[in-house]
């Protein structure tokens, strides 16, 4: 099974989101955070994370870059619980139990999503307002002999670029 965790190539999103994602964090798309949105609430940081971020499920954060990488069963029960108890946090669901379908239901349309990709495979989604509601599109940036699991893993914003 597939699923895709933040990665950052630079610093921008720690610029452009009021909460950023974590490096390596899962993330799903999170578009339901913005189901009641209107045009009004696209301003600054908050139509960022609209038009360009991942949810990341442990931070909540938001990303715009996530990389496709292979998920263990266990690992997305955790996510799941961890996304039903956001539920329930922030948008009011009676329990964990009756927010489990939902948060399921989240994970596995991003599975879906990963799961015909390429391992590193990067994903980025646009979201717009319509007036049907959010309409979320995605681009797959396939991984170049360069190294991006070698990045990803290894790389740092601190030193001097490297060339791999």
């Amino acid at each position: 099974m597939k699923l895709a965790r933040a990665i950052h190539f630079d610093d921008s999103d720690t610029r452009v989101f009021h909460s950023p994602a974590r490096t390596g964090e899962w993330c799903i798309s999170g578009g339901f955070e913005f189901s009641n949105w209107s045009e009004a609430d696209l301003t600054g940081k908050a139509k960022q994370a609209f038009t360009n971020g991942w949810m990341g499920v442990e931070t909540f954060g938001r990303a715009s870059f996530v990389a496709v990488t292979q998920i263990e069963e266990n690992e997305r029960d955790a996510i799941a619980t961890a996304l039903a108890q956001h539920f329930v946090d922030i948008y009011g669901a009676p329990s964990v139990e009756a927010a489990m379908g939902v948060a399921m239901e989240e994970i596995s349309q991003m599975v879906a999503l990963c799961e015909d990709q390429a391992f590193n495979t990067l994903l980025t989604v646009t979201r717009e307002l319509t007036e049907a509601g959010v309409k979320e599109s995605y681009r797959m940036i396939e991984s170049q002999d360069a190294g991006i699991e070698q990045f990803a893993i290894h790389g740092s914003l601190d030193d001097e670029p490297h060339q791999h």
